[in-house]
Formats: structure tokens, C-alpha cells, sequence
């Protein structure tokens, strides 16, 4: 039998997710996570922190990215299952350490959605202010819950739909940009996207780092795409080639869209930089200014509608988790149910602490900034034990044949450098609540293990 073979586990039918997806379909599901405009909301705060480099840092934050995405590309070949990083690090680091790289990615699968939802919720009550806004949150729960529960196809169709229409508003975009540009001139320098407005000072490669430590996050949700390895028609191959293939686009949509607004923005880095309230909306105000309240508005609008569907993936994607990991009997079996190949416990189990999470959230003044600001650690937790699950399985056990040693040990070790730095760099409060999580982590283990020792004895 193959190493691949003796990777994957073998699992019963009532535990087996209904092979159906392609590779168009995991791209949809990657891409609709990351959400193809995810600049839009971080861009004021980019273009601030990198002193005007705002187009560099995403060309950095995607070389970043990618040391992840190809140790992914590599997990995915020789253990095809859902569960993601939990799947990898058990196999190739212990059943112990499999279980806590899933604990802390459940912290990303889990409340990603939940912002997503809570963007959408905000969104659409600017649109509709007399409906309040954790109305519009839970509906969007609902709609792409019922979507889910459909089934991982039918949802993949749907959200197919989406992200047609948020590349044709990213289209728009562009072609309204270069249309303005062409005629009236760029607001600022045509090379200060990549080099620095000048406005702050000599260009400064710290500057950038550190916006990239921010610009990375837009990048989660790519992942989500291996989480559904056991539903692939055609083999792992597909799904590697997915990864790949979806981070690669990202990155070159995010760099254009980052680049043309730069040089529509009025408003300086410098200015950004003193007055943090123009920030979060400096992508709509350069639209706005530049092009028309029209394109402003139907950015607003693709940004509420795709928010949902990026929360869609994501909560399929933490269905996926859970169910490995239940099937694992790592959290109550009962998540590993199927229904006609659908997880459905698994997938409700996720909307439901999603849905308390965003309505809380949807309820608070702060709520935002108390969910992202912790959703970030678990992901960034995650992909360091990914990198090491590489190193473990190629190098160490030495069980996916002859050592290269620049893809299994360099390029992971590297992207585990990356992740380690993203983390301390990350806020005082998000490190605070990731270390909590973790620690109730191994408390959880160590109960496991101690009812396996009762039992035994």
C-alpha cells in the first residue's frame, strides 16, 4: 500500500462525507471565503501603516501566504481527509498534538463566519436602517445555514452566483479606475503604490513588514478549500492544485485593486496615519470621490452580499472540523453523523455558535473589534503546526520517500518563521484570549486522557 494510502484513514460508510465537488467548486468555496474585494475594509488602514506602499504590502502578505499554501499543497496529497491541519498533525506529529492544532483552527473556522455575518448585518442595515442589524446578522445566518444543510453542491452552485458577482463589481471597479485615471491623472505618484507616498517620510521596509502582519489576515479562508478533500472527485491532486491556484488569484486581484485605488486616493498616508476614523472607509471615500456615490454604493452592496457567502464557506468549512474531529471521538461522536453525505450535525452545531456569536457581536457597539480580534491567533496557531507537520511527516518519520530537503524543511520552516512573527506581532488581547484557548485545550486532552486511562483500567 502506498504512504498515501497508510495516511488516509479508513472510515465507515455512516461516517463518509458524498464525493461531488470539482476544482471550479473548490475555487468558488477559497475564493468566496477570502471575498475577492477583502481589501475594501482594510485598505485605510494599510495605506497608513506602510507609509502610502499599500500595493507592495499585498505583494509581500501573497509571497507570505504562499510557504503556507504549499505546505498545504503538500499535507493534502498524503492525508485527503476533512479536518484540515487536525488530519495533518495527527498523522504526522501524534494523536495529542493533532488534536490541539484542530482546537486552535476552530477558533478561526468558527468565528470568521461570525464577522463575515456581522459585515453583512452592518452593511445592509446602512441600506435599511429601520431593520436593526443583528435582524439582517441572523437572517444571513439562516439563509446560508439552510444553503449548507442543502447539501456541499448545491451550496457550491449558489455561491457560484456570488462570486460572479462580486468579480463582475471588482470589474467594474477597475475599468471605472483606469477610465478616471486616464483622464484626470493619478492623485498621487504612479510608483508611490509600491514605493511610498513620501508623505511620512523615505520609504521604510519596517513600515511594510508591519502592514503585512495585517494585510495577511485578508488571506484566511484559503484554507478552507482542503477542508473538503473527502468530497473531491478526481483525487488530492485537484485539491493542491486548488490551493495553489486560489491563493495565486487572490493575490493579483488584491494587489490591482490595492494599486488602482492608492493612486485615486485624495487623502495622504500621512493624513490616514493622524486621523484613524478615515481609515475604515477610505476605499469607499476614494471611489466616491474619484468615480461616483454610484460605485460606492454598489461596492457597499457586492461587500453585504459577499460577506454572507464568505461566511457560508466558512461555516461549511467548520462543519468540516467539527466532524473530524468527532469522528476522531476528539469531540462528541455524534458530530460525525452524515446525512446523504452531509454533516448536518456538524454544520448545525457551527451555526449555532456562530449565530450567538454574531448577535452578540451585532448587539454591541464594540462587537467587531472583540471578534477579529481574536479570530487571528487560532489561524495563525494552526499554520505554524501545519508547517511542522511537514517537517514531521518528510523529514523525521521520513514517510513520504527520499528528503528534499528545500520543500520539507526549508520552505515550511520558513513559513512557520512568517506565522510565528505575524502572532507576536498581533494585539495584546488576541494573544491573551488565544492563550486561554489553549489552555482549556490541553485541559480538555488531559480529561480525555484521563477517562481513556479509567476506562482501560
Amino acid at each position: 500500500m502506498s504512504e498515501t494510502g497508510t495516511a488516509a484513514r479508513n472510515v465507515d460508510h455512516e461516517h463518509e462525507l458524498r464525493r461531488s465537488l470539482g476544482f471550479r467548486d473548490l475555487v468558488v468555496y477559497g475564493l468566496l471565503f477570502i471575498a475577492p474585494m477583502a481589501p475594501v475594509g482594510v485598505f485605510g488602514t494599510l495605506d497608513a501603516k506602510s507609509h502610502g506602499a499599500v500595493a507592495l504590502v499585498y505583494i509581500v502578505a501573497t509571497i507570505a501566504m504562499a510557504f503556507t499554501a504549499f505546505s498545504y499543497a503538500q499535507m493534502v496529497r498524503v492525508v485527503p481527509q476533512a479536518g484540515s491541519v487536525f488530519a495533518y498533525a495527527r498523522v504526522a506529529l501524534g494523536r495529542e498534538v493533532g488534536f490541539i492544532a484542530g482546537w486552535m483552527a476552530m477558533l478561526d473556522y468558527l468565528l470568521i463566519p461570525a464577522v463575515a455575518y456581522l459585515f453583512s448585518g452592518i452593511a445592509m442595515n446602512a441600506l435599511v436602517p429601520e431593520v436593526s442589524r443583528w435582524v439582517w446578522t441572523a437572517l444571513a445566518v439562516v439563509v446560508t445555514t439552510l444553503l449548507n444543510l442543502w447539501g456541499v453542491r448545491a451550496a457550491a452552485r449558489v455561491g457560484f452566483l456570488v462570486l460572479a458577482m462580486e468579480i463582475v463589481v471588482l470589474l467594474v471597479f477597475v475599468v471605472s479606475a483606469v477610465v478616471v485615471l486616464a483622464r484626470d491623472g493619478a492623485e498621487r505618484g504612479w510608483l508611490s503604490p509600491l514605493s511610498g507616498d513620501g508623505t511620512q517620510g523615505a520609504f521604510a521596509l519596517s513600515a511594510v513588514i508591519g502592514a503585512v502582519s495585517v494585510a495577511v489576515l485578508s488571506y484566511l479562508g484559503f484554507d478552507a478549500i482542503v477542508s473538503f478533500a473527502e468530497e473531491v472527485t478526481g483525487g488530492s491532486e485537484k485539491v493542491a492544485r486548488a490551493v495553489l491556484f486560489c491563493l495565486s488569484l487572490a493575490g493579483v486581484l488584491f494587489v490591482a485593486q490595492a494599486y488602482l485605488v492608492a493612486l485615486l486616493e485624495p487623502v495622504s498616508s500621512a493624513e490616514l496615519a493622524a486621523d484613524p476614523g478615515k481609515q475604515g472607509s477610505a476605499f469607499y471615500d476614494a471611489v466616491d470621490v474619484s468615480v461616483g456615490t454610484w460605485l460606492r454604493d454598489l461596492v457597499a452592496v457586492s461587500k453585504a452580499i459577499g460577506a454572507a457567502f464568505a461566511a457560508l464557506a466558512g461555516q461549511a468549512a467548520a462543519g468540516r472540523l467539527l466532524f473530524a474531529m468527532g469522528r476522531d471521538r476528539r469531540l462528541p461522536r455524534a458530530l460525525s453523523k452524515t446525512d446523504s453525505g452531509v454533516p448536518r450535525v456538524a454544520l448545525l452545531c457551527a451555526a449555532v455558535i456562530t449565530l450567538v456569536a454574531a448577535v452578540w457581536a451585532a448587539r454591541r457597539d464594540d462587537g467587531m473589534d472583540h471578534l477579529v480580534s481574536v479570530v487571528d491567533i487560532g489561524a495563525l496557531t494552526a499554520f505554524t503546526l501545519l508547517h511542522a507537520s511537514v517537517v514531521g511527516w518528510f523529514a523525521v518519520r521520513r514517510r513520504g520517500g527520499p528528503v528534499v530537503w528545500w520543500r520539507h524543511v526549508l520552505v515550511p520552516v520558513v513559513g512557520a518563521a512568517i506565522t510565528v512573527a505575524v502572532i507576536v506581532e498581533a494585539s495584546g488581547a488576541a494573544q491573551v484570549v488565544g492563550a486561554v484557548w489553549f489552555v482549556v485545550g490541553v485541559l480538555v486532552l488531559v480529561g480525555q486522557r484521563g477517562s481513556r486511562d479509567e476506562v482501560s483500567g
